[in-house]
């Protein structure tokens, strides 16, 4: 005969009885953030570096920074950095029109403006600065004389080449034409960047063509060129120290010829450092800002400028001192008020 057991068959738990735990509940899991040891030993070894770095520049008499105070606004350097900001200014102001002309040459449906677009463009990008430079430097050895008249015909008016092309004029002639080359592919792939469609809704409504270059296409292609035209002008400005090939006061060229007199060498290309490095700045701000602005049409909401940031800064610390300082009003119980 079968026996009989006391045990209750298995069911559900009694009621008020923890559940067990259910396995992978988020609930349950330990959080353990994230040690990403790697980086703090990466970041260690930086800051020893720039550490190690800057000391040697306060500590090491090489650098003779008392002689970098000297030079670096003496008359002589000044007037050198002048001469360089006037190389650079009138290379970019021409560069970028004749880019411009040979960028829509190029984007001409005339086979003959492609074909002599192109052919400038791959030029005057295959011969180095430095070439150019000496070959204009050396144009009065070519022609002599440079004159109007009628083509293979007879000169009404010639005048001698080194008269009218100095060395200043050609400088500036070698480095228009050098940029000039880079300008015309900055430009025409910023035109590339611009929608198709709008040009097709401009040609609808009967704008004429020059209009739509200059008000509808231009405008656009603007977000598109200046990163790469501020690039461009920068590598422009350290560029122009080439021209000390020609005898130009420019910074380089000035900073030589101290060094060569007195044999301070590190400390006077330290020098030559430190005004690059300020005008790059300053280049690269001015970049900055004109970007924001033709910036306004895509981003309505533009991110506070860094001038904006560092004031909002300063007013929040503001506001939390006078908060730090504000004496405290006791708060009277419900009792006392009356």
């Amino acid at each position: 005969m079968a026996s009989t057991t006391d045990t209750a068959p298995p069911g559900p738990a009694a009621a008020g009885a923890p559940a067990p735990p259910v396995p992978d509940d988020p609930a349950t899991l330990k959080v353990v953030p994230a040690r990403h040891y790697a980086r703090w030993v990466a970041a260690a070894a930086v800051v020893v570096l720039v550490a190690q770095f800057t000391h040697g520049l306060a500590t090491n008499p090489v650098w003779e920074w008392h002689v970098f105070r000297d030079y670096v606004l003496s008359e002589t350097i000044v007037r050198a950095v002048w001469v360089t900001l006037q190389l650079t200014a009138y290379a970019t102001v021409l560069g970028f029109l004749l880019g411009t002309v040979l960028a829509f040459m190029r984007l001409s449906r005339s086979p003959v403006l492609q074909t002599v677009a192109w052919t400038y463009i791959w030029i005057f990008r295959s011969i180095p600065m430095i070439v150019q430079l000496v070959f204009w430097f050396n144009l009065s050895a070519l022609y002599d004389r440079l004159g109007l008249g009628i083509p293979f015909g007879p000169v009404f008016w010639s005048v001698d080449s080194n008269s009218i092309i100095g060395t200043i004029g050609a400088a500036v002639i070698g480095l228009t034409l050098h940029q000039a080359a880079y300008a015309a592919e900055i430009v025409r792939g910023g035109v590339l960047a611009v929608d198709e469609g709008q040009l097709e809704a401009a040609a609808a409504l009967g704008i004429p063509r020059l209009r739509q270059i200059r008000r509808i296409v231009l405008p656009q292609a603007m977000r598109a060129i200046l990163p790469t035209a501020g690039n461009e002008i920068i590598g422009l400005l350290k560029g122009t120290s080439v021209v000390y090939v020609m005898s130009i006061g420019e910074l380089f060229y000035q900073v030589q010829v101290i060094y060569g007199r007195n044999g301070r060498v590190i400390p006077l290309l330290l020098v030559a450092t430190a005004w690059y490095v300020v005008l790059t700045s300053l280049l690269s701000v001015a970049q900055y800002y004109v970007e924001r602005r033709y910036a306004r049409g895509a981003d309505r909401t533009p991110p506070p400028t860094p001038l904006r940031r560092a004031r909002r800064f300063v007013r929040t610390l503001r506001t939390a001192a006078a908060q730090r300082h504000r004496p405290v009003v006791p708060i009277k119980p419900l009792g006392d008020i009356r």
